[in-house]
């Protein structure tokens, strides 16, 4: 039996075009976003997906719904897929907390496992609580294709979780652009990346537009 799990950050927003702390700020797609949505949708829809699995924020729901629809699968909103709650960083510039939080910045940049965003999440607790839903994934399809949509810093924390990686190493390891999908096999000997980051699926002039 092999799982294979793929794990989709959402689609274009203001925040990923302007660089800014978006955690529990709760911004919608753009119209590139959606159209990268629809592009997945296209691209994806023939896979046999056993399941979707959705963080609960407006931009995962909105990149999912393209791929549901298509395929009639119900998504099942999971809170421990939500992005890194940032606290007092969110909704600000990278320069605006430098100049702000200097010291839990550096911290933050030094050892992000431990150190959390000013009133926000640790590395460490974003992979309890998403470690959960692997479990539960894994539990659950032992065998199949099943995707996961959620964010930028989970999705590298969860990759860091199942390959191995420190934790504290994930802004460091791996990227996560707009609407990449990496995929994870899971064989008799346990995680295996097979795809990191692929953006093929959306057009060219999507894929080189500016934002993180």
């Amino acid at each position: 039996m092999v799982l294979q799990l793929y794990l989709l950050r959402h689609g274009e927003t203001t925040h990923s075009q302007g660089g800014g702390y978006c955690g529990i700020t709760d911004p919608d797609l753009t119209d590139a976003g959606y159209a990268m949505a629809k592009a997945f949708a296209a691209a994806y829809q023939a896979v046999p997906w056993s399941a979707i699995f959705v963080s609960p924020m407006t931009r995962t729901q909105a990149t999912a719904h393209p791929i549901c629809e298509a395929t009639g699968i119900q998504p099942e909103i999971r809170e421990g897929l939500k992005e890194m709650n940032f606290g007092e960083w969110e909704d600000h510039s990278v320069e605006h907390v430098k100049t702000h939080h200097a010291v839990d910045y550096i911290r933050w940049l030094t050892e992000p496992a431990w150190n959390p965003p000013t009133g926000g999440e640790t590395a460490v607790q974003v992979a309890s609580r998403a470690s959960l839903v692997m479990a539960e994934i894994e539990t659950k399809y032992p065998d199949g294709h099943v995707l996961v949509v959620s964010h930028k810093s989970t999705i590298r924390i969860i990759l860091c979780g199942l390959l191995g990686i420190d934790v504290g190493r994930y802004r460091d390891r791996i990227n996560a652009l707009v609407a990449s999908v990496s995929i994870i096999r899971f064989d008799e000997h346990g995680p295996r990346l097979e795809v990191l980051g692929d953006r093929h699926h959306i057009p060219e002039d999507l894929r080189n537009r500016a934002g993180t």
